[in-house]
């Protein structure tokens, strides 16, 4: 009965490394956005360096329709971004630490993943991002035609404030919370 055990358990232990096919697909979907994103900058590169000769309504509709493409160039960084915050944390939460990150004075403390919360509270952060860069994507091909939308455009700033304001206060309260724990050991020794 021993050996059943320890064979089902070793089979369940190593069912873990099903999480390798979410970290390289997710690792291959943040590549391919980054690719995307890049070749995006690459054309709207060529297409900005004619900016200089154009006539002054031409000017106009490229430098409008450069920042839009601009912000979702950022908007696809970002999703890159978290595509590959989620691929190092699975594997550091479900198969091995990542000896190279933890080694290294420039890695960023952004992949130095512990446990599931960090790795929510990592992505989320990247998401809210995410919202409000398409936000303001979607705000400046807005036509403010009534009153009304102009206070709904207040009403969606003031909640992306709150939503920055409380996450920044959650990080700083826990990070707070852990500095109050470490005095009352030091003084409890």
């Amino acid at each position: 009965m021993k050996f059943i055990e320890t064979l089902f358990e070793g089979a369940l232990w190593n069912s873990r490394f099903v999480i390798l096919a979410a970290v390289i697909g997710s690792l291959v979907a943040g590549f391919v956005i980054f690719y995307m994103a890049t070749v995006d900058v690459y054309f709207l590169l060529q297409h900005a360096l004619h900016y200089a000769t154009l006539t002054d309504d031409a000017r106009k509709a490229l430098h409008d329709s450069t920042v839009s493409h601009i912000v979702e160039v950022v908007d696809g960084y970002l999703l890159a971004t978290v595509m590959l915050i989620f691929s190092l944390g699975l594997y550091e939460l479900f198969i091995s630490d990542i000896d190279q990150a933890h080694g290294s004075r420039a890695s960023s403390k952004i992949l130095v993943i512990s446990n599931l919360d960090d790795l929510k509270g990592r992505l989320a952060k990247v998401i809210l991002m995410i919202m409000i860069v398409t936000l303001f994507e979607e705000a400046l091909n807005m036509k403010l035609g009534t009153p009304l939308d102009l206070i709904y455009m207040g009403g969606s700033i003031t909640l992306i404030a709150l939503a920055l304001y409380f996450s920044h206060a959650a990080e700083h309260g826990s990070a707070k919370a852990g500095d109050s724990d470490e005095e009352a050991e030091d003084h409890g020794h």
